[in-house]
Parts: structure tokens; C-alpha cells; sequence
């Protein structure tokens, strides 16, 4: 296998729509070129999804006609709470979204697309074995603190999370567990060491090959953080008091990256995070001033507010709402459908639901295809397995579960399940890209389940601090409601995040022939055998052992005023607002 190397350069994106215009900001930042080898193929397919996100408007285009101006506050109404501001110990979009302002990684996306280009690293490299990966790091870069961005700091980031300790810290840390299978010491490790051999340069060597990277190396729970704040601020201090975690002076009041914005309080009282323009920031500097995320978790509010002028962008508006708010001259930024919605089965707690029979049941249950008709985004489609027909690995010819109320129940009767009762949790207070609206999509799938003669008993609770951890930590759920928007175009991304390991979230430690598999088929170097053995392993999802049952594709949507310029729509829902300006 020849070497894979990376470098940067600048670019621009046409796209046929007027609004985007937007996309040629962000010009100063770097672009990949073409990967060469293997161990990139899946990285190139992302361009299959980076059209992303033109606007749609009764009225034309591209705001008022007036000159965009720099400065100024930008007021987006984000849909929940964040959890915390260290990026590590985070794995939803709303703890996400202002993070990834005041943060960055070492490889990120190009404006707008799933593609790869240079982010604190202005390239990278790997060697044959694809275990050993070199970044160049940028020149100049700060932290928020003054720390400089050398690969001391890098490594110091990454031998952090490896070493993390204490149970309730570990089991917070999601996304690296996923991608790094677990802990220094730990047989599942993937993470060996990082060297830094001069200033500029990071090694970061892996036990094994892993076909996340490079793609994983964007996420942004895996943003670099000043060491210094990090030692200052107690970072790694994690507490768990029954269902409830505390987290650091670090991760709630003194977060510290190298990004276009810096932390400038957050107001539960009035639900406002403020983010101030970082006037020694490496690149191209913040349009606006501040930016303001303004937490309204109702979705119908956060339309009354567009409309009153007190917030200027929104986020995930109701299907409903897309053609009239266009129609009175909005722009409604759609991005491709790069997500999917489930149905959780936990095995655990219902010994029931360890029979296939029974889970299958529950998916002949569902009419989901009524449910996308009456409750999806405009563009949604049904979901027959767990990641999107534009990622390699995708089966055509995976088992379908039409909707077929008789043949539930007769799955039912043959597993002696006839009357079972079901504990469904699903989330209040947030709106999700894939699920805009929870409690109505639970209603109707609550229904669907009753109609099949299964009781359910609806359980919602607040999404963080009740729901999440209700469910991805302590498993107190039947079913449940959840989603994914994908970070990187791979296969592994979807279903090895998923089901690639025993979680809680499905009760699934035993299905040891499940991970097996996954984990086989992530370690493929070869793409084309790669694709087809997951392939396989989406045929066996469906088949042999469906630990959840899929729902839909659904495209969100972003709206802003005609004001807002510069709002780069991403299908990864990882927009940054640094290129936002507002017109006069």
C-alpha cells in the first residue's frame, strides 16, 4: 500500500442555487488533495453528499440587496442544552454546536461537504500498515490561553483520553470508545502512542488498523485542547451522583481551543451561550462580533422568534413549517439526508425481546412508511437498514419488514408474546435532524405497536441528564427513539458505531457474532472487500439479528432571516459560524 498523503489548498464551491453564493466564504481555509491509496476510497465518496444545501425562497436570493457588514451579533436558536463545553466527554449536535466554534481538529471538512481537507494539521500522511499516522501541524497557531498548538499539545490530548481514569469519566467518553475500542491497557485498545519528533509534527501510532481513519480524525469530540487550561481547570475531574454526572471547572466555565470564537459565558436564567470573535485566531477572523446560541427547545417558539426578529437563524423547523416560512421570504437551507432514525430494542431488562421473532414482530408492527408521509421532512425516505444509499457498505437486498399488523401478531403467538409490555422512553425538550419532533413520532409508532397487541407504556424524559443517560448508561429502557447524523462517510461510522460493541443502549453484550463481524469488516483494508463485507454484515443486521429497526432518512433544514449571509449548510449538521456576516 502506497503512502497516503494529504496537503492543503484553496478552493471554491459552486453550487446552481443563488443562495450559494454563501459557499465560496471560508476560501482562506485549506483543501485536501485527491487521497491516493485504499485507505481513502470511502473518504472520496463523500462527495456524493457535499452538494449540500441551497436555499429555497419564494423571493429572491442572497438577502436584502444590501452590503454584507462585519460585526454585529449573529443569534442562532439552537434546539437544547449542551452537556458540557469539553469535546471529549460529548456526542450529541447540541453540545456540538458551540464547541465546535471555540474548538478544532486536526483534519476537517470542506465548507458545506463530507470531503477532508486540512484543519490544525496542514497535512497528513500514513504509512503502508495504515496504523502510523504523521500530521504537519500550522504554523503560528494559538490557544485561546496564549498555549501554543505544538505537537506536545497534541499528544498531550490524545495520551489524555487514552488514559483516562475513573468509571464515570470512561463512560462518558463515547466516541472514544467507539473509535478507539477502549483504554490504555485494555485488549481493545487501538490507540498505541503519540510522539512528537520536532514542534511542527505529531505521530500518532495505532495498534491495529482501523478503518475510521483518517475520517475520524474530523469528529469533533476529538477537538485538541489547551494542555494548560486542561491542568489549570481540573479537565479529567468527572462525578457521578446516582443518574447524574458533574463535570470540570474546565468543561462548564473555561473551555479553551484554538477556534474563530472564544467563551464568553453561559446564561442558563436566559438560556444564552455567548461566543466573542477571537481576534488573534489563525485564520480568516469572525464576520460578527458575538454569536448567540439562544437554547429554545420548543419548536413552534423558535418560530415565533424568527418571525419577531429576536433570533435570526433556526434549526430543524417542523416539515410543516418549510414551504410557508419560505413563502414569506426566509431562507430555508435544506441539507441531504445524512442520517437515521431507529427504533432502539433493548435485550436486557425483557427476556422476550431476546428472541428474534419478537423483534421482527415489532418491526412488521410499524407502518413507517405512513409515518414519513404524515411526520417526515419533505425529501424523507423509509430506512431498511442503518446507513444512508450513498455510503459504501449499503445492501440492496437486505430484508424488508413491510408493514403487516397479521403477521406481527402471528410472530407474537409463535414466541409466546402475546400480551407483552413494553417500556418506551423517548426525549422531551429538543428537536433532532433526524427526529424533528419526538413526541409525535413516538405517539405514532406507540400506536402502531398497540394496534399488533403489544402494551406500551410511554416514558419521556428531558434529553440530557434524563433521556440520554437513562438509556446509553444505564439501560432502563425496552425501546427507545434515537438517531445518527453521520460523521464521515463510512460504513463504520453508522453500523460500527451502533452495534460494533456491547452496549447498553441494546442489552447486547452476548451477540458476540455481531461485533465480530463488524470489527472484521472495519479492519478490511482492501475498499472493495471492505464494501462487500459490510454489505454482508447489513444483510445479517436485518436478518439474523436486528438489535433496533430503522425508520427513515430525513433531510433537515436550517431557516434564517434575509439578513444572514454566509451560513454554509452542512449535510453533517457541522456548520461553523465564523463566515457569518449580517447585511445592513
Amino acid at each position: 500500500m502506497d503512502s497516503v498523503t494529504a496537503t492543503v489548498a484553496t478552493r471554491r464551491r459552486v453550487c446552481p442555487y443563488p443562495q450559494d453564493e454563501v459557499n465560496t466564504v471560508r476560501a482562506s481555509r485549506m483543501q485536501a488533495t485527491r487521497l491516493r491509496t485504499a485507505i481513502a476510497a470511502g473518504v472520496i465518496a463523500a462527495l456524493t453528499i457535499g452538494a449540500a444545501g441551497c436555499a429555497e425562497s419564494d423571493r429572491d436570493s442572497g438577502g436584502d440587496g444590501g452590503k454584507a457588514a462585519t460585526g454585529g451579533t449573529f443569534i442562532f436558536a439552537g434546539a437544547g442544552d449542551p452537556k458540557n463545553f469539553d469535546p471529549i466527554f460529548n456526542d450529541d449536535g447540541e453540545s456540538f454546536r458551540p464547541i465546535r466554534q471555540m474548538y478544532e481538529t486536526l483534519i476537517t471538512h470542506k465548507p458545506g461537504t463530507a470531503e477532508l481537507t486540512g484543519g490544525l494539521a496542514e497535512s497528513w500522511s500514513n504509512d503502508p500498515t495504515g496504523k502510523i499516522w504523521t500530521f504537519k501541524l500550522r504554523p503560528g497557531v494559538k490557544f485561546h490561553d496564549g498555549t501554543a498548538l505544538d505537537a506536545a499539545a497534541v499528544c498531550a490530548n490524545f495520551d489524555r483520553w487514552s488514559t483516562m481514569k475513573g468509571e464515570a469519566a470512561q463512560s462518558q467518553m463515547i466516541y472514544y470508545t467507539d473509535v478507539f475500542g477502549g483504554f490504555a491497557g485494555s485488549p481493545d485498545a487501538v490507540y498505541d502512542n503519540c510522539r512528537a519528533p520536532d514542534t511542527g509534527t505529531a505521530v500518532v501510532t495505532m495498534k491495529k488498523y482501523k478503518g475510521a481513519f483518517p475520517g475520524a480524525f474530523t469528529l469533533t469530540a476529538f477537538s485538541i485542547a489547551s494542555p494548560t487550561a486542561m491542568k489549570t481547570y481540573g479537565a479529567d475531574t468527572v462525578t457521578q451522583n446516582g443518574d447524574s454526572f458533574s463535570y470540570s471547572a474546565f468543561a462548564n466555565e473555561h473551555p479553551t481551543g484554538t477556534g474563530a470564537f472564544t467563551y464568553g459565558g453561559w446564561n442558563k436564567a436566559t438560556g444564552e451561550i455567548t461566543l466573542n470573535r477571537n481576534p488573534d485566531y489563525w485564520g480568516a477572523k469572525a464576520k460578527v462580533d458575538k454569536t448567540i446560541l439562544k437554547i429554545i427547545e420548543d419548536e413552534n417558539t423558535r418560530k415565533q422568534e424568527l418571525r419577531a426578529g429576536t433570533v435570526q437563524a433556526i434549526d430543524f423547523p417542523a416539515p410543516a413549517d418549510r414551504k410557508a416560512l419560505a413563502g414569506e421570504g426566509y431562507n430555508v437551507l435544506d441539507r441531504p439526508a445524512f442520517n437515521i432514525l431507529y427504533l432502539g430494542i433493548n435485550q436486557k431488562n425483557n427476556p422476550k425481546l431476546k428472541d428474534l421473532r419478537v423483534r421482527q414482530a415489532i418491526a412488521y408492527a410499524l407502518n413507517r412508511a405512513q409515518l414519513v408521509q404524515t411526520k417526515g421532512p419533505g425529501g424523507s425516505v423509509v430506512a431498511d437498514q442503518f446507513l444512508p444509499s450513498t455510503v459504501a457498505g449499503y445492501a440492496p437486498d437486505v430484508q424488508k419488514y413491510a408493514y403487516d399488523v397479521a403477521k406481527a401478531k402471528a410472530l407474537l403467538a409463535e414466541a409466546g408474546a402475546t400480551g407483552l409490555t413494553l417500556n418506551f422512553y423517548y426525549p422531551t425538550e429538543v428537536s433532532r435532524p433526524y427526529m424533528p419532533n419526538p413526541q409525535e413520532i413516538f405517539t405514532v409508532l406507540a400506536n402502531d405497536l398497540q394496534a399488533a397487541g403489544i402494551k406500551v407504556n410511554g416514558v419521556p424524559r428531558p434529553w440530557n441528564g434524563g433521556f440520554k443517560d437513562d438509556v446509553q448508561q444505564f439501560g432502563k429502557q425496552d425501546l427507545h427513539i434515537l438517531g445518527w447524523t453521520g460523521d464521515y462517510n463510512d460504513p463504520g461510522n453508522f453500523v460500527g458505531t451502533f452495534f460494533g460493541r456491547g452496549k447498553v443502549e441494546f442489552g447486547d453484550q452476548a451477540m458476540g457474532e455481531m461485533f465480530t463481524a463488524i470489527g472484521q469488516a472495519d479492519a478490511t483494508v482492501d475498499q472493495a472487500a471492505k464494501q462487500s463485507a459490510f454489505q454482508q454484515v447489513n444483510r445479517d443486521l436485518a436478518a439474523k439479528w436486528l438489535p433496533a429497526v430503522p425508520i427513515w432518512h430525513a433531510p433537515p433544514a436550517l431557516v434564517t432571516t434575509r439578513n444572514v449571509q454566509g451560513l454554509v449548510p452542512s449535510p453533517l449538521t457541522a456548520e461553523e459560524f465564523d463566515t457569518v456576516s449580517l447585511t445592513k
